[in-house]
């Protein structure tokens, strides 16, 4: 397209190099084993913070780990036999399998509340909470799986009415498959989720095949995805193809497995002889926040409770490549209405870690005020390098922009805000929409992925010379954008160039407001400034007193930031 770039043959070499999909497991950090000892750990779950919660069974103790210090804490001794747990909205659920009940545990009050219960001969095994706060878990003996809603009241019912001793559960990112393990056979099984309490007739996903021994045991999911389970050997790793992708040795049998973390890439395995951590190259999946207004007790950042008058719907696939769906979270005011403004909200994390929820709290603010806001996920460079990410982007406004009339949204006016490598890839969106390179396969390519406004938030658009470069050679160990690109700026000039929107600034460019705190290098962006105006192209700076980087999710700035954001979108929209 443009005489600058080099051969397109080598180009495109690059990018199939850099797209190729990463291994799940990060064999440069072994297998670690946690400080502590048990008499049979079990199901663990994450906090959603700092902590990762541990039952130990036989011990009937249920415990803290905090991984940064290394330490743990009884949250409960003499709780009973708890078989596993699982934290989501705020709130850890347990299967309490020595009283025979599916139990909400208080981590304050430290209390009980019983959701389902069963006779002395029912044991509940292991258990998942959906979006809504259902509950699915296993009856291994009766060969059954249940689902109680959250308001259910003690009443499940069967949803899986004969299956093998079913043991672990899991759920599929986008929550249209549940996933069972088999224990004696060794199969994992999957049901397409027609309701929340309607599954589909069952089919085999994947076998273990390694020798009499029995045992499929606890599950989880990445956010990508794919499969984990627990064998008699090892964790199992599938694609959701039921492809097997690679397998985790154990010095002990493992009996279940969780993400957490700081960035959800530690994959936290309850053993026989205890806990161990393996660090992967895809993260885990968030738990959702809780949406009771009484649990925000941290008043430094704003609340991820959703609004009166606004109507979530959570992870809807916007784009696939192969078995890989990406997921987005819808914000729509509550008021029917057509041809409402959309504002795309990508998140940050150098391009490495974090995920959609993380500006869950700008996207709902921003449809308060009558935008319809599409919080995205994108793929990691752990999962896949560059361009995959801003393939991700573009397939998100060409999503909103296809289904416009079934959204409420004008798709002539869509927009995009995003901070620091999210405030990258929307300047990539905002100036290289017209460029091939930067679509991928995604999905509705007979859209365009034109944005009408774009909001960069501390975003580097050079990606040559400034910052980026600077790092690239002379810190190339821990350069994100090394790590990202999979190459130095030195051994791929072409690669960054393709990947700097600066370089692609032109009169057809979107109009943008750059947002920075005054700690935060305010001038980071002045060339790109100077080369929209050159362009005709508006655009503007907000510099917010005090701030510093992540300004943007702290309050009191996030208040004016999003004040300015809604002046902004009103005017270009």
């Amino acid at each position: 397209m443009k005489t600058q770039y080099i051969a397109v043959s080598a180009l495109l070499s690059l990018i199939t190099f850099a797209s190729t999909f990463a291994q799940v497991v990060d064999r440069s950090v072994p297998l670690k084993k946690l400080d502590g000892e048990f008499i049979l750990a079990d199901g663990p779950s994450w906090d959603g913070g700092s902590a990762l919660y541990i039952p130990d069974v036989k011990g009937e103790t249920l415990y803290r780990y905090f991984p940064k210090t290394n330490t743990r804490t009884v949250v409960k001794a003499e709780i009973g036999r708890i078989s596993a747990s699982y934290y989501n909205h705020g709130k850890l659920f347990v299967s309490d399998n020595g009283n025979s009940r599916i139990c909400e545990f208080d981590i304050h009050t430290k209390e009980m509340k019983v959701l389902a219960t069963h006779d002395e001969k029912t044991k509940p095994n292991d258990l998942v909470v959906d979006n809504h706060g259902g509950i699915y878990y296993t009856l291994t003996r009766q060969g059954q799986v249940m689902y109680v809603g959250h308001a259910a009241n003690g009443k499940a019912q069967i949803v899986v009415g004969k299956i093998q001793t079913p043991n672990g559960i899991a759920i599929s990112p986008d929550e249209r498959t549940l996933y069972v393990s088999a224990a004696i056979p060794k199969e994992i099984w999957a049901y397409e989720i027609k309701t929340n309490d309607e599954l589909s007739e069952g089919r085999l996903l994947a076998k273990m095949d390694d020798g009499p021994e029995r045992a499929a045991d606890g599950m989880t999911v990445d956010r990508a995805g794919n499969i984990y389970c627990a064998g008699p050997k090892h964790v199992w790793i599938w694609n959701p193809a039921g492809k097997l992708l690679d397998k985790i040795e154990t010095p002990q049998r493992p009996i279940n497995c969780a993400f957490g973390g700081q960035r959800m890439r530690t994959l936290y395995i309850t053993c026989f002889d205890g806990v161990y951590q393996q660090e992967m190259t895809i993260c885990g999946r968030s738990s959702q926040p809780s949406q009771d207004p009484k649990d925000v007790r941290n008043t430094k950042f704003p609340s991820k409770v959703t609004r009166f008058g606004v109507v979530p719907q959570l992870d809807i696939p916007f784009a696939q490549y192969g078995e890989r769906k990406l997921l987005l979270d819808l914000f729509s005011p509550a008021l029917q209405s057509k041809g409402r403004p959309a504002v795309i909200v990508v998140h940050g994390g150098g391009w490495l870690h974090s995920d959609k929820s993380k500006f869950r709290a700008l996207a709902i603010e921003l449809a308060n005020r009558g935008f319809v806001t599409a919080a995205i996920e994108y793929r990691l460079g752990g999962e896949a390098h560059f361009p995959a990410a801003i393939h991700d982007c573009n397939a998100a406004t060409r999503f909103l922009r296809a289904n416009a009339d079934k959204l409420g949204i004008d798709p002539d006016r869509i927009g995009a805000v995003g901070g620091s490598a999210g405030g990258h890839l929307v300047g990539l969106m905002a100036t290289g929409w017209q460029e091939k390179k930067l679509q991928g396969d995604g999905g509705n390519a007979e859209q365009s992925s034109q944005l009408q406004a774009a909001i960069v938030m501390a975003g580097p658009l050079q990606m040559l010379t400034g910052q980026v470069a600077e790092r690239s050679r002379n810190q190339p160990d821990i350069s994100n954008s090394n790590k990202w690109l999979g190459k130095t700026i030195d051994e791929a000039p072409e690669l960054y160039k393709l990947a700097s929107p600066f370089d692609f600034i032109s009169k057809d460019s979107a109009p943008t407001l750059f947002m920075v705190g005054e700690h935060d290098k305010p001038e980071r962006n002045e060339p790109s400034r100077d080369k929209l105006k050159k362009n005709n192209v508006w655009t503007g700076l907000k510099v917010y007193k005090d701030g510093k980087h992540g300004c943007w999710n702290q309050l009191p700035w996030f208040n004016d930031m999003v004040e300015d954001m809604d002046v902004f979108f009103k005017k270009q929209l």
